[in-house]
């Protein structure tokens, strides 16, 4: 039996490189034109693998025991469809991973926003404990990676995204964390049931002896709670929650055991990380890696050294008596919300970008006494203007690239404002992933004059 690797990006050429490692034989193939030369010179450790663009000769079918789809394929397209017809089982990297990793110490964290801060801090304190801690996933590490040279001490920390979860079969995380849950990636998944089927897929395979965390603010993951035969440990940020972990007047982080017993965690004013949100990733966190047996002790200490994580409400510098933030991260109406809402002072606005089917409606609720200006980019500008127009918001102005609207932030904001880059759409339409966008901005507002 031979392995289809379908998508030949970063976590297909990761898969790739797992299977050979592991003595299996592999097909490769990419649905648009590679150039193999090129491909094999960048990958060195795949030159001789069998290797095909834009269409699969039909005899390799009869070779092909599984497929292993790049997150970035979609399950209805023609050629995965015809996978299905055939009778050819379907899995994903992550699935792949766990199938050849040695550890059940697995932590994963899903949701729609949130997802990678929460991965880092869980990452960050369980190295505070354990000897052995892969962080990986759609963090940017493919599990596929790491896999292979896991043990039975190895903790895990994994990032996954609800293209991921549309292909795990017995991926099965010890402590698993569903953050929130609201409209996005709707162009790929079709409707928000689908979407939400895919998020809450992540516990599938967990038993009664296995944690899931889930928000109680999310009305979708408040039910879906009640419907679970795990542990189920709740968090919220507005009340107080009976074995689970709640903010107290927002302060300060509180635990309250299966016996009711509560033990203060951390005062936010103790944090290097701001917002709301954030307050209920530190409580994600926390209860994730008491999950995977950290003590209150080491969460306690570990909380107050973690910073923000790159292009999440990232503080870039101050220029003029004025700051600037990188939130390119917040690819999604309600990403942005977050990163305005946690601004410290009036705020200049980059927003705009890629088209994933989103409304904006809530998103320019918020400017209202938050928002001073916003500078619109991409795609969707036009589409949030007309939101904006709609809801009564006039000070909206666009900018034909990335650096014009950057200029024209810098020419609105006074000292004490904020610049803000929080898109709450996709970069693809202008930038090949949202880290290129945030470090254009970072490195451009860097040089500003002081």
């Amino acid at each position: 039996m031979k392995y289809l690797v379908v998508g030949l990006g970063k976590s297909g050429v990761a898969a790739a490189k797992l299977l050979l490692s592991q003595n299996k034989e592999a097909i490769l193939f990419n649905s648009s034109d590679m150039d193999a030369d090129d491909f094999e010179r960048k990958n060195p450790e795949l030159k001789g693998v069998p290797f095909y663009t834009e269409e699969l000769p039909e005899e390799c079918y009869a070779q092909i025991g599984e497929a292993v789809l790049s997150p970035g394929v979609p399950l209805d397209i023609p050629f995965v469809e015809d996978l299905k017809k055939r009778g050819i089982h379907l899995s994903g990297e992550v699935e792949l991973a766990y199938e050849f990793s040695h550890t059940a110490h697995i932590a994963a964290i899903t949701g729609t926003n949130g997802k990678t801060t929460t991965t880092a801090l869980t990452g960050h304190i369980l190295r505070e404990y354990y000897d052995d801690v892969r962080v990986v996933g759609n963090i940017g590490i493919p599990f596929t990676d790491e896999a292979a040279t896991t043990t039975e001490d190895t903790r895990v920390a994994i990032e996954v995204s609800s293209f991921q979860l549309e292909t795990i079969d017995k991926f099965h995380p010890k402590a698993a964390a569903i953050l929130n849950i609201t409209p996005d990636h709707l162009n790929r998944h079709h409707t928000m049931e689908n979407y939400i089927a895919a998020k809450e897929s992540i516990v599938k395979n967990q038993t009664a002896d296995d944690t899931t965390v889930l928000n109680y603010e999310d009305e979708v993951l408040r039910e879906f709670g009640k419907t679970l035969h795990t542990r189920v440990v709740y968090f919220s940020s507005r009340r107080k929650i009976e074995n689970g972990i709640y903010y107290d007047d927002g302060r300060k982080a509180i635990y309250t055991d299966d016996n009711g017993s509560e033990k203060k965690v951390i005062d936010v004013d103790k944090l290097q990380i701001i917002g709301a949100h954030n307050y209920e990733n530190v409580c994600a966190a926390v209860a994730l890696t008491l999950a995977l047996g950290v003590p209150m002790e080491t969460i306690q200490r570990a909380l107050p050294d973690f910073t923000a994580v790159e292009h999440r409400i990232e503080f870039v510098c101050e220029k003029k008596g004025v700051k600037y933030y990188d939130d390119s991260k917040g690819t999604n109406p309600d990403a942005a919300i977050k990163a305005v809402l946690s601004m410290p002072g009036p705020t200049v606005l980059i927003g705009g970008g890629y088209d994933k089917g989103s409304t904006y409606d809530e998103w320019v609720d918020t400017f209202p006494g938050k928002v001073k200006k916003l500078v619109l980019i991409g795609v969707t500008k036009q589409k949030i203007a007309d939101c904006c127009e709609k809801h009564g918001f006039k000070d909206y102005e666009f900018a034909d690239s990335f650096t014009e609207a950057i200029d024209k932030c810098v020419a609105a904001a006074e000292p004490g404002d904020d610049v803000l880059l929080s898109p709450a759409c996709a970069s693809w339409d202008m930038f090949p992933n949202y880290e290129t966008r945030g470090d254009e901005f970072k490195d451009y507002v860097r040089k500003l004059p002081d």
